[in-house]
């Protein structure tokens, strides 16, 4: 007996899909450039492709296996290539494809955003560290001390 399909909205529809798979899709995607180091690398991509040594010094506060464990995971996602010239010792570039391309404009929105906010996020966490720092204290009524 068929029954008739439900409309679905789409937050609807990424918990079905979550539901049935145990990962919501767009978790996923945001995992990936969401991460510490992915969008640093993506952004130091934009102009030209580079090779390891240079991307190590456009991302400084990266390790070598970091590094490459980003740049594996990127080209894993399509959003890199990795080109290997046969040199002696072999030169290795990263470069973005289409895909990666494409995610340069929402980025840059971002990028915007965090530009614009970042001194009055810098001063609500101050605030709320010294309320937490407020409260954290012990609040003892000193007892009066006999002579």
């Amino acid at each position: 007996m068929a029954m008739a399909a439900k409309t679905r909205s789409p937050a609807g529809a990424a918990r079905q899909l979550r539901d049935e798979f145990g990962v919501c899709p767009i978790r996923n995607v945001l995992d990936r450039i969401g991460d510490k180091w992915s969008l640093l690398i993506v952004h130091a991509l934009t102009d030209v492709p580079l090779r390891f040594g240079a991307l190590r010094r456009a991302v400084p506060d990266i390790s070598q296996r970091m590094l490459t464990q980003t740049l594996r995971d990127l080209q894993r996602d399509g959003l890199i290539e990795r080109r290997v010239f046969a040199t002696v010792p072999p030169s290795v570039e990263y470069r973005l494809t289409a895909m990666g391309k494409s995610l340069l404009k929402p980025m840059q929105g971002l990028v915007d955003w965090a530009d614009k906010y970042q001194n009055r996020i810098r001063a609500a966490r101050n605030g709320f560290d010294r309320t937490v720092a407020k409260e954290a204290r012990p609040r003892f009524k000193p007892t009066p001390t006999s002579p």
